[in-house]
């Protein structure tokens, strides 16, 4: 496929995205810019392209002359987006990266790991197209897989990462292959039993109504929305919503939000590396009570005053940038999954030590280990059945 070649090229060249339109040359985004590669394509190549890629889904992309979909090419996890143009088939390709988005990997602050550390809430990770705000949110997840042991549930359109059950037990459903709606998958996932519930992106007023309920009904959410800052996603959010019913929506976002992240990317030359720099609202009092008043543009005055309460603005942020030594290429970084894994296994838990569990019980500690003092020994040989329940009852009032 032409495509192969192309994924390979932009591999090469450290491209994070592919366009191709009719008429035109291969278009790559390297390090923020465009930039024009080879020959022109001919609308005939992308048609037949776009069929051999989507297969059965060539006729619901006829239908609705768009889909989504993520796949593996040439040894990069692609999202594609394939749509119609008035040349004919279009082609937008988002190489992902290829590694795994640890905190530490991503070069992201340390402090993200606190805000995942709420038994429940929202965090909110934002920012323009082609920000990162899937690799952080990558990021998070990986946190919580390598250190607690958790049910957590993503849905997404498409899925972009793979991965692997750890510590935590991860199932990941892609809209609309595993269900029909986002809607849909966030009512089912209530009836799933989760600690943490992923939504790859809030879009309409009905996902992001579902998702503010999931946090206030004693789940972790995790959750990402297009935004230049940290004030304009909590806008965003209440002003998707019909004025009579913003104030309750207002009260709903302040009860149960946890933080709201906004991310751009920066390139550091001589690293030859973008890296995200962030901004950073945590739910302080003066935050909560600026979102109930629907007073947003009070939210920026928090951020410069919110540092005891770990929050960054983008100028702060850089400052710790400049004094970050350790940066991380992604060559350094520990390669992430591309597919599925068939049986995940979930980390052997020692029998004779059993690690608190930060967020109760979650059904996956199968075993516990029980003191030898509160044991009750029951000899299977023993035939007289009213000494062994006088047994139980002595061993029971002790």
């Amino acid at each position: 496929m032409m495509i192969e070649t192309l994924v390979r090229i932009g591999k090469e060249k450290g491209a994070s995205d592919l366009h191709l339109d009719a008429g035109s040359s291969p278009v790559f985004r390297v390090r923020g810019e465009l930039l024009r590669i080879g020959e022109p394509v001919t609308g005939a190549q992308l048609e037949a392209e776009a069929q051999a890629l989507l297969g059965r889904g060539w006729d619901r992309f006829m239908e609705q002359k768009s889909v989504d979909l993520s796949k593996t090419i040439s040894g990069v996890r692609c999202r594609f987006n394939v749509f119609q143009t008035v040349r004919g088939v279009s082609f937008a390709i988002r190489l992902l990266s290829s590694f795994r988005g640890s905190i530490r990997d991503c070069n992201l602050h340390p402090d993200l790991k606190r805000l995942i550390q709420a038994e429940t809430g929202l965090v909110i990770v934002s920012g323009p197209t082609g920000s990162g705000k899937s690799t952080t949110l990558a990021a998070l997840i990986e946190e919580l897989n390598g250190s607690d042991r958790l049910n957590i549930i993503t849905i997404e359109k498409p899925i972009e990462y793979y991965y692997p059950s750890r510590q935590s037990f991860i199932r990941q459903r892609e809209i609309p292959r595993h269900s029909p709606s986002f809607e849909q998958a966030i009512m089912d996932s209530m009836r799933e039993d989760p600690d943490v519930l992923v939504i790859g992106e809030m879009r309409e007023p009905e996902v992001m109504r579902l998702t503010l309920n999931a946090a206030e009904t004693g789940h972790l959410v995790l959750a990402t929305m297009h935004s230049s800052t940290c004030a304009e996603a909590i806008s965003r959010l209440c002003m998707s919503f019909p004025a009579e019913i913003q104030p309750s929506i207002r009260s709903q976002i302040a009860d149960c939000l946890v933080a709201v992240v906004c991310q751009r990317l920066h390139y550091l030359p001589h690293l030859q590396i973008r890296v995200p720099v962030l901004e950073i609202l945590t739910a302080s009092s003066a935050v909560k009570g600026s979102i109930r008043a629907g007073n947003f543009s009070q939210l920026i005055s928090c951020l410069q005053t919110g540092a005891e309460d770990g929050m960054f603005s983008f100028e702060r942020y850089r400052t710790w940038m400049d004094q970050k030594k350790d940066w991380v290429k992604p060559s350094q970084a520990t390669p992430h999954s591309l597919e599925p894994t068939s049986s995940p296994e979930l980390e052997t838990i020692p029998e004779k030590r059993i690690p608190p569990v930060k967020r109760g019980n979650t059904g996956l500690i199968e075993r516990a280990s029980i003191p030898a003092s509160s044991r009750i020994e029951i000899n299977p040989h023993e035939d007289d059945l009213e000494a062994l329940a006088r047994q139980i009852a002595g061993d029971s009032e002790e």
